[in-house]
């Protein structure tokens, strides 16, 4: 009788290692590093390897060149994971090294998601690496910069991995079909579906074309049709690390988009964040930012507008709530950009933090009590409203001794010049009580500005 463990197949192996580069030509994309005369290329044919740390986003070839570098210099290769390796770990892989050694071999020691570890743990490959028992490689996908000890990134050089090009993915996916099923037909829309899936991630690829097999086989459907691609994957999309460093890039970018007044850059990026599985409240939230940051009192509407998306986000969830942040993102795109708000309050915040603790003037405290009224709090207050055009001129309200900062300075855009007008009305009011020359207010001095602040702010109001 057989036995049963005889009678199984060996386990399938994934498409993903059967198609790992066997040389450095076989490498898709990375010219920039691979190609005639670039670094990596040099390295690999001087013969001498060098420590380095390997950065670049999932599934573009970071432990291939490892595995490709171990293989050129015909040195031991051994991996580490820092997801599932400690201390222990780390022990042994230097245990290996030094038998290795012993038998005259180098060792390259590779460290994958080097940025898991911890700052003692990147620091215990230092003695070794500086002893030359091993050349160290670490992967990231994280931003080296942060996530990497000075120490350590000081001792090798760091190369930056690409995510594949479109013609790179073709040309990928060819190779994986011909491999995988040579006898089944994708369409062209299939094939762009499926590439646009994997974006950029070669080892994604060859994951969706195993699962598109499966589902084409199991179907007995032949061609492959685009609408069958989308019936047959689970449609997690993009690689997106929420946490990571595209996740940042990508909120910079339709930060810079909205202050840019591109609203179609704008809608990109948003829709990308939203297609990536980003948080629409942590969206709706850096909208609201915005509002306030680069449009301010320039266009009041924006932080309207936004603070209502959210609520409507809030209150309807998806889809219509990502409708109404995509109509607060055009609307920031597309207003009045003004940043004198941000610059007023940082610039006062910084005052306040460097400056100490100045007494509030006795004719701005509160009397409630009739011990205060004697003791002078209140004494002299002018009231405002009793006061031509509601304006007390050349009232002070700041602490004794205080000089006006000028901290806000309207620009002569939308609703701001407006403001700006008034400001310098009001000033002239001070000048004339006091029968000093008004100071020149920013509106002041640019005069021309103004006037096409009018001209904008027209053009802001619908009605």
């Amino acid at each position: 009788m057989t036995d049963l463990f005889e009678a199984l197949e060996p386990p399938r192996v994934p498409l993903a290692e059967r198609m790992r580069p066997a040389t450095l030509d076989d490498v898709a994309g990375q010219l920039h590093l691979l190609g005639p005369g670039k670094p990596l290329r040099l390295a690999f044919a001087s013969g001498k390897p060098h420590s380095m740390i390997i950065w670049g986003p999932p599934g573009v070839g970071k432990t291939t060149l490892a595995r490709l570098m171990a293989k050129g210099f015909d040195a031991e290769f051994v991996a580490l994971s820092a997801v599932f390796s400690g201390v222990k770990e780390i022990r042994e892989a230097i245990q290996q090294a030094q038998a290795a050694k012993a038998r005259g071999r180098h060792t390259i020691l590779f460290v994958d998601e080097v940025h898991r570890f911890n700052k003692s743990q990147q620091d215990a490959f230092l003695p070794f690496v500086e002893q030359g028992l091993v050349t160290f490689i670490g992967a990231t996908t994280e931003n080296p910069s942060f996530e990497v000890n000075s120490a350590l990134l000081s001792r090798a050089a760091v190369y930056v991995l690409e995510s594949l090009d479109a013609a790179a993915m073709a040309a990928l996916f060819e190779r994986a079909r011909q491999t995988a099923c040579p006898q089944l037909g994708v369409e062209d829309d299939a094939r762009e579906r499926l590439i646009g899936f994997a974006d950029g991630d070669a080892r994604r690829l060859m994951n969706l074309v195993e699962q598109i097999q499966v589902a084409a086989e199991t179907a007995g459907v032949n061609p492959v049709t685009a609408d069958f691609v989308d019936q047959a994957l689970s449609r997690n999309l993009r690689r997106f690390d929420k946490g990571g460093e595209a996740f940042y890039d990508q909120i910079s970018a339709l930060h810079k988009s909205v202050r840019g007044s591109n609203p179609d850059a704008s809608l990109y990026w948003l829709c990308r964040m939203l297609d990536g599985g980003a948080d629409p409240h942590y969206l709706g939230r850096r909208l609201v930012r915005m509002a306030v940051e680069d449009i301010g009192l320039a266009d009041p509407r924006a932080l309207e507008i936004c603070l209502n998306a959210c609520s409507t986000y809030e209150r309807l969830g998806s889809p219509e709530g990502e409708l109404a942040l995509a109509q607060a993102t055009i609307f920031l795109a597309c207003a009045a950009k003004s940043n004198a708000v941000y610059k007023a309050y940082n610039a006062a915040r910084k005052f306040v933090a460097d400056q100490g603790s100045k007494p509030v003037p006795m004719h701005l405290r509160n009397a409630p009590t009739r011990l205060m009224k004697e003791l002078g709090y209140g004494k002299a207050y002018r009231y405002a409203h009793d006061e031509p055009d509601a304006y007390a001129a050349g009232e002070s309200y700041l602490p004794e001794g205080m000089a006006a900062p000028g901290w806000y300075q309207p620009t002569p855009r939308g609703m701001e010049a407006k403001i700006g007008e008034k400001l310098a009305y009001l000033r002239r009011l001070d000048a004339a009580v006091s029968g000093a020359t008004p100071p020149a207010s920013h509106t002041d001095r640019r005069r021309g500005g103004v006037e096409a602040g009018k001209l904008n702010a027209a053009e802001d109001d619908p009605s």
